[in-house]
């Protein structure tokens, strides 16, 4: 076989490989909360758990996924069933306070005490799923404003 053809065939078979947008359901919060929220998705991390970003279908400020399978961001999303007893459940990572739901292939973390909602959905191939919350303290402490601590 001439070696432009398995270069190319190399070339073929890498971009097949290639994960496409991840579909992430995209919230409709009020005008001034999107507003607040694109700003914090534009400050997300290049990487979390060192798996870079890629984008999202269908394409939206409110989302963002890093890695395959997808760990899924979405900012604008209404609290969670059981959050209204979260204080008890509240736990901090680096600063921010964090309600856990587990599901059946990971964990939501949703923000809470903060002015936005934002959404970390996780599946259980990068054990232990909370260490994902770290990457991304630093853009919410500067992008959505601390009001009730977690405690």
């Amino acid at each position: 076989m001439p070696k432009i053809f398995l270069a190319a065939l190399g070339v073929i078979v890498l971009a097949g490989c290639s994960a496409g947008p991840a579909p992430v359901p995209v919230p409709s919060p009020a005008p001034e909360v999107a507003a607040a929220c694109t700003q914090l998705m534009q400050a997300m991390p290049a990487k979390v758990l060192d798996r870079t970003k890629r984008k999202t279908s269908p394409e939206s400020p409110l989302t963002t996924a890093y890695g395959d399978p997808p760990i899924e961001v979405t900012c604008g999303v209404a609290p969670p069933a059981g959050m209204a007893e979260a204080q008890s459940l509240c736990f901090q990572v680096n600063g921010v306070g964090w309600f856990a739901k587990q599901v059946k292939h990971g964990y939501i973390f949703t923000t809470i005490g903060r002015q936005l909602y934002l959404e970390m959905a996780v599946p259980s191939k990068y054990s232990p799923e909370a260490n994902a919350l770290i990457d991304v303290a630093d853009a919410i402490h500067k992008h959505d404003k601390l009001v009730t601590p977690c405690i």
